[in-house]
């Protein structure tokens, strides 16, 4: 059974909260703090910032990665 792609909404992105399925370095709960846009004029979003809660640690990943429900899922999760 295939899931769903998850329908992000764009100008709810930032401060979202998302749970790693597969954690890194015990790197498990994740918040968007920036949303990095390819064109100011049509606002096309091509990036965003997560950064884990327990590291502090950055990373750029393509917002639309985020709805991979097989890596990521919404909200923090234990």
């Amino acid at each position: 059974m295939q899931t769903k792609p998850l329908r992000l909404n764009p100008k709810k992105l930032l401060h979202s909260k998302w749970t790693a399925l597969k954690p890194v370095n015990k790197e498990k709960h994740f918040m968007v703090t920036k949303i990095i846009i390819r064109d100011e004029e049509t606002q096309v979003i091509e990036n965003v910032e997560i950064e884990a809660v327990m590291t502090g640690r950055k990373q750029v990943i393509p917002w639309l990665a985020l709805q991979n429900s097989g890596v990521w899922k919404q909200g923090w999760q234990a």
